[in-house]
């Protein structure tokens, strides 16, 4: 292994030790967290303990986790569909009776790991014509810490 590699390989390791303590420290420009805050205020949310009442009575309708594949394939809430955030244009359609029975009010809850991309895709959800979509303002790692259920994809 040459040097520069050697030292790549150490530099990565060393980052994804740290990764947990980075991803909480991670900062952003302003606007992006204004348009975090603009989007919950222009949705409904809902907070962990409402989530968690509601996905108990399995009231959360159609359950939409909005990480990348890959976050979901980590662990994702149990019943949860994956249509991320980058796709959910395209992608929200088949849970919705699209083409024959389009469904805008269906009632989806939608969650992320931080409640900041749950609460755009609802945004955006809304600007496509939704009318029934609840983020679900919560930290998935708080979830797991609870005790509450997660699941994996089968491999």
């Amino acid at each position: 292994m040459t040097l520069h590699r050697r030292f790549l390989a150490i530099a990565l390791l060393a980052g994804f030790s740290l990764a947990p303590g980075l991803a909480a420290a991670q900062s952003y420009p302003p606007i992006v967290t204004q348009m975090v805050a603009a989007a919950k205020k222009q949705v409904k949310t809902i907070d962990m303990a409402q989530f968690k009442a509601a996905y108990d009575k399995k009231e959360v309708g159609l359950l939409v986790d909005v990480r990348d594949p890959d976050e979901y394939a980590e662990g994702h809430i149990p019943g949860a569909v994956n249509v991320s955030r980058g796709l959910l244009e395209f992608r929200i359609w088949s849970h919705v009776g699209y083409p024959d029975k389009t469904d805008m009010n269906k009632q989806m809850t939608l969650y992320c790991r931080t409640g900041g991309r749950c609460a755009l895709a609802a945004k955006t959800l809304q600007e496509l014509g939704f009318t029934n979509v609840v983020a679900a303002d919560i930290r998935i790692d708080e979830w797991v810490k609870a005790g509450y259920p997660i699941a994996k994809p089968k491999q």
